[in-house]
């Protein structure tokens, strides 16, 4: 189990290595001079003075090569220092643990939305192919991949927020801000994770182990519970597991429509002003959330799926 571990923790330095680096060049290679945006925005005008210009140049490190900057930015995040935002003049560390408890929450949510109703849906639907539930199945995941998101986060404004006032609008002041945002951003997960549980149980319930399980005499709740089950929410859990991921880069949308403080509005925010130590900050974070939800995915493997624990021995 150890050297299982130590193996995986080794394989991700040079992937958050190499991310932080297709970042740095992205940004690096993107139009507009920074440190003029910058100034724009602080001073109020369309000509920000050349030597101010070139003063903030200097203190950004953009008149140095990019090799050297993104050493100098690489060198200084390993030590924990992320810069700060040159819109708010806060510390991008600040800025990131102000917006992350936003984007975690939102993205737990909508995750638990999808998991708490597709799995168990999915798993009665493999079971009773072509039945009823089946066809619902088919029916809903159909609708929940064909509409929007934020098409979806529009509806549920109209009708929780301004028809029967149950809701808050935007904004966030608590937990129940979170509500129809999470069920707009879980539409997608939840209709591709019903249909990949329900194909998943499918299968399995034609491997030959089940068939011999059914020979033996085991009952059929036996036989799902103990056997089936544990093998078709495998795959599910992987989908899940990346999907976990993409949630919190993909809520930036969501965040936009409803007004929220997460990292998503961090990052669109950042983004258009060319604050790049705020970007660079975010895509970091985006990276190691990535990395641990995978190192997550991979342990589970170890527990759910035997031959992971065999290979590992041998």
């Amino acid at each position: 189990m150890r050297t299982y571990i130590f193996i995986r923790l080794l394989q991700t330095i040079p992937v958050l290595l190499g991310i932080t680096f297709i970042a740095f060049i992205l940004m690096y290679l993107s139009p507009g001079d920074p440190a003029e945006i910058t100034l724009r925005a602080i001073m109020n005008t369309d000509k920000p003075p050349d030597e101010a210009v070139r003063e903030l140049q200097a203190e950004m490190n953009l008149d140095k090569p990019w090799y050297i900057q993104y050493t100098s930015w690489l060198s200084r995040a390993l030590s924990g220092d992320l810069g700060y935002s040159y819109q708010t003049r806060r510390s991008t560390v600040e800025e990131i643990s102000r917006a992350f408890p936003v984007t975690f929450l939102l993205s737990t949510i909508a995750m638990a939305f999808s998991c708490l109703i597709a799995v168990p849906i999915g798993i009665l639907a493999g079971i009773k192919q072509n039945g009823v539930i089946d066809h619902l199945s088919r029916g809903i995941s159909i609708l929940g991949l064909s509409i929007p998101d934020f098409f979806l986060g529009i509806i549920g404004i109209l009708f929780f927020s301004i028809y029967l006032h149950i809701l808050p609008v935007a904004g966030y002041k608590g937990p129940e801000y979170l509500i129809i945002p999470a069920f707009a951003l879980s539409a997608s997960l939840f209709a591709i994770t019903l249909r990949l549980m329900r194909t998943s149980m499918a299968e399995v319930l034609e491997e030959e182990y089940i068939r011999t399980a059914v020979a033996k005499g085991l009952s059929k709740p036996v036989i799902i519970r103990r056997h089936a089950i544990k093998n078709a929410i495998i795959p599910v859990i992987t989908y899940m597991g990346t999907q976990y991921g993409w949630l919190f880069g993909g809520a930036m949308i969501i965040e936009s429509l409803f007004a929220l403080p997460g990292l998503g509005r961090l990052f669109v925010d950042a983004a258009s002003t060319r604050d790049i130590m705020v970007m660079q900050g975010c895509v970091l974070v985006f990276a190691l959330i990535f990395v641990i939800i995978n190192l997550c995915i991979d342990f589970s493997y170890y527990f759910l799926d035997p031959r992971v624990r065999e290979d590992n021995v041998l």
